[in-house]
């Protein structure tokens, strides 16, 4: 961990001039939204020479990554692509990324296409909403025309030429159980659709598409007919390939459905919100950090009652390694090297039902088990905290006099094999009282959720005006967001940090001076006798 800040710190460092003092700031990450006409058509300007499509349904959400050849079929330059989504699905998507090939460091701009008509659409549902009636049932009543990405590249393609394109995305809330509830000692099973078809606005020439499953366990899946002359799909241990075709005559936007049902007897965890807080004390040293998580299991539901006596003998065989359950029995958190002062809260209390193995020197591991197994349809909310020295995530800037820079991830948090789903994540950065000309950028990772900043004043025990507050709101966030980190610059004056002595020396030296003359006061009755 030391290794990682100290290459994030030296890049920083590097470019902290230019980022301190530039008047645009890099504070502002949401990905922006173009808006289109009615009756709007990509432009036929791009060719998908060849296209390899990859679905991962590996952990409780799917991971598509696409990698394609593109040919400008113009004849002027041309650098928007465009991705197309159907309406319900475009707001369940997260982490999108985009890069081109020979740049993979550098991650490209993406925008989000609606149509005019959607958000007029959007607008007068919310305004004529009837009392009781949900958003989203007026929302059906409105057209859903497809929506885009657009992928905007480093330099304008010239006309007949190529560039390589890898480009990635999380599908939040598009797996369904089947059977939707089963028995407490059953597997669960799920199921995605698709299109063979790669859903795209241009002609595609070549395509093949690979879906990955947890295990060989596929029951139920869909064989293509007239698509190839070989056996569609073909399957090689735990993937399966549909393709390749030739599709060069086939009209862009052709759909084939493809329905794949696969065992799954893992947690389909999604947190709901997650409140994550990270406050910052120089007087104490101290880095603290807490996360109020609102979980639950979108799995399937159970079919009769819940059996402590079975659950008993079931999770016996489990910790033997001689079974499985789709219900959460336990999560862990990494956690940093020095981390200290581990606490496990629900709603009713402290949870002690855990395990802190502390560690000087390598990650540190706090296992947490909740009151009571998680299944289908069950949830549970609670709250965890650790400390840490704060020397493990600030460093003062030489080039800038009370400059600090502070570099902190933006999940931690439960780290599990099948994934965790957030559909909404609020960090929290708490500085002193007193600092000032925050700014703040992200760093590493890939597919990084848009984030939306706010700033406010956070006030607490013994504070005069409060505490510098940095918001940051994201949704439809994923676990590979643990890589992605966030930097911190503010300024914090060498007589600010007197701020909080200050405040208790001056409320003390009150209460003496009130004591004092509460005493001095006289309050007998009669006339003192000389």
């Amino acid at each position: 961990m030391r290794m990682r800040l100290s290459s994030v710190v030296g890049a920083v460092l590097a470019l902290c001039t230019g980022v301190l003092g530039a008047e645009s700031n890099l504070t502002e990450h949401r990905t922006t939204q173009k808006i289109l006409t009615g009756d709007f058509k990509p432009p036929q300007v791009f060719e998908n020479t060849n296209l390899v499509r990859t679905i991962n349904l590996e952990k409780g959400y799917v991971r598509e990554t696409t990698n394609v050849l593109v040919t400008n079929t113009d004849s002027s330059p041309q650098s928007e692509y465009y991705i197309p989504f159907e309406y319900d699905l475009i707001g369940k998507i997260g982490g999108f990324d985009a890069r081109d090939k020979k740049k993979p460091e550098f991650p490209l701009e993406v925008t989000i296409a609606a149509l005019s008509a959607v958000s007029d659409d959007q607008g007068e549902a919310s305004q004529y909403a009837e009392p009781g009636r949900a958003r989203t049932e007026m929302l059906a009543d409105f057209p859903r025309p497809t929506q885009y990405y657009v992928i905007h590249l480093s330099e304008p393609l010239p006309p007949k030429s190529t560039v390589t394109l890898s480009i990635s995305w999380n599908a939040l809330g598009v797996l369904t159980p089947l059977p939707a509830s089963i028995r407490q000692e059953d597997k669960q099973y799920l199921t995605y659709n698709f299109s063979a078809y790669v859903p795209t606005v241009y002609k595609t020439v070549k395509q093949k598409t690979k879906v990955k499953f947890p295990s060989a366990d596929v029951p139920e899946y869909t064989t293509t007919s007239g698509l190839t002359s070989a056996s569609d799909p073909e399957k090689q241990g735990t993937s399966f390939t549909y393709g390749p075709y030739d599709t060069a005559k086939v009209e862009p936007g052709t759909i084939y459905p493809v329905s794949v049902r696969y065992e799954f007897n893992k947690p389909l965890l999604v947190c709901s919100l997650l409140e994550r807080d990270v406050e910052v004390s120089h007087w104490g040293g101290n880095l603290a950090t807490e996360e109020r998580y609102w979980l639950r299991h979108d799995g399937a539901k159970l079919s009769n009652q819940f059996s402590r006596l079975a659950w008993s003998t079931q999770n016996f065989y489990i910790s033997a390694g001689q079974g499985s359950t789709s219900a959460l029995r336990e999560l862990k958190v990494p956690l940093k090297p020095g981390t200290v002062d581990p606490y496990f809260t629900d709603d009713i209390g402290n949870v002690s039902t855990s395990r802190f193995r502390p560690n000087n020197v390598r990650e540190a591991s706090l296992e947490l088990k909740p009151r009571y197994p998680l299944f289908g349809g069950w949830k549970y909310s609670f709250r965890i905290g650790w400390n840490n020295a704060l020397s493990s995530g600030l460093r003062k800037l030489q080039t800038q006099s009370d400059t600090y820079i502070l570099s902190v991830p933006l999940l931690e948090g439960p780290k599990m094999p099948e994934g965790i789903q957030y559909e909404q994540l609020v960090f929290r950065v708490i500085l002193p009282e007193g600092a000032k000309n925050v700014k703040w950028q992200t760093h590493g990772g890939t597919g990084v959720p848009p984030l939306h900043a706010e700033y406010d004043l956070h006030k607490t025990f013994m504070d005069t005006l409060g505490r510098t507050e940095l918001k940051l709101t994201a949704y439809n966030v994923v676990d590979e967001a643990r890589d992605v980190t966030i930097l911190v610059t503010y300024e914090y004056p060498f007589l600010a940090a007197f701020r909080k002595p200050m405040t208790i020396f001056t409320g003390l030296a009150v209460v003496f001076v009130l004591a004092y003359l509460v005493g001095s006061v006289d309050t007998s009755i009669g006339k003192k006798k000389r």
